[in-house]
């Protein structure tokens, strides 16, 4: 496993790490004992950054990472978010009580005394651009309950404003083959300002597995099922905006890319982490195979300049039009 800095902070992180979005629910059916030892394979294999939420299962991925992580508090970092659990305009979300709130909540949940890395989850613009939970930030890094602080974000124009705060040290964006926007029009900015990227949906809901076919069925409590067309949620967050018919199309003219490297996943998470402003790539898992599959990703050949060049202009002609939802 390599580290990487991750921006500003003074963590170096693994360059693959995991998320934990689907251990906690919204994936279909979930198994605690499967995600412990999915968990406890990814730290062996020397993964020791893990991302979270305090809406993933009503807490119930913070949970089961303090038990994964009991005794490893000082070796295992973590982050996680908030904002989700309230209402995501109203101002008072925002504000010091509720956000100390939804800090102290997380605390208990993870069972640590300070948070590595507490990010605002996915705000409107407005929040953003108005910028007083900021301080309200500053204030609980002042008071040790954060060690650091950053915004997950769905646009590229919502992580440009999130960095003209210079206490900002990491964003979160979605970044894959299907979504490489923040390639020319973040990335620069951010290795600039010395801010962490954290890549999420990095294989578009599991499109860029290569797996899916157009009858495929999911589960109802499955987000990819009641979150297709954004009926829950911002839609960039399932099959990275793409109509499902048409991302299966796309996938399939993708692969070429497992030539070589295994199968379509290890390759879409390689081509993430063949970026320089990449700090991590975050993939989620449900079971103890799909972890070993994604660590697999960091042995794989790299991409040729020929390759790069390929995927630039098959997302420049083929992809670009076709995601729905601003970006």
């Amino acid at each position: 496993m390599q580290y990487r800095q991750l921006g500003k902070t003074d963590m170096k992180i693994s360059e693959l790490s995991f998320g934990t979005w689907a251990i906690g629910g919204a994936w279909g059916q979930t198994n605690d004992k499967e995600a412990l030892n999915g968990l406890a394979r990814a730290m062996d294999a020397g993964v020791n950054f893990f991302d979270t939420a305090d809406v993933y299962g009503d807490g119930h991925s913070e949970e089961l990472l303090a038990k994964a992580t009991k005794g490893k508090e000082d070796k295992i970092h973590i982050a996680t978010k908030f904002c989700r659990a309230g209402d995501v305009h109203d101002h008072k979300t925002y504000s010091e009580k509720s956000v100390t709130n939804y800090v102290e909540n997380s605390l208990k949940r993870l069972q640590r005394e300070q948070l590595d890395l507490v990010q605002i989850h996915c705000p409107p613009i407005e929040i953003i651009r108005d910028g007083a939970v900021f301080e309200v930030l500053d204030k609980l890094q002042q008071q040790g309950k954060i060690r650091h602080y950053g915004v997950s974000v769905e646009t590229v124009e919502e992580g440009l404003l999130a960095m003209e705060n210079p206490n900002v040290a990491a964003l979160q964006v979605i970044f894959n083959i299907f979504r490489q926007k923040p390639i020319t029009e973040l990335f620069p900015i951010a290795q600039e300002k010395n801010v962490g990227i954290l890549a999420r949906v990095p294989l578009a809901s599991g499109l860029l597995t290569g797996k899916f076919s157009a009858a495929h069925q999911f589960e109802d409590d499955d987000h990819r099922k009641f979150n297709q067309n954004g009926e829950a949620f911002n839609v960039g967050e399932t099959f990275a905006g793409l109509a499902f018919d048409k991302g299966v199309d796309l996938s399939k003219q993708l692969e070429w890319i497992a030539e070589d490297r295994g199968n379509m996943t290890r390759a879409a998470l390689k081509w993430i982490l063949s970026h320089e402003a990449i700090s991590s790539v975050i993939p989620g898992f449900k079971t103890v195979k799909q972890v070993e599959d994604n660590l697999a990703a960091v042995d794989v050949p790299e991409f040729s300049e020929q390759e790069l060049d390929k995927l630039r202009s098959f997302y420049k002609n083929e992809v670009h039009d076709h995601i729905r939802g601003v970006y």
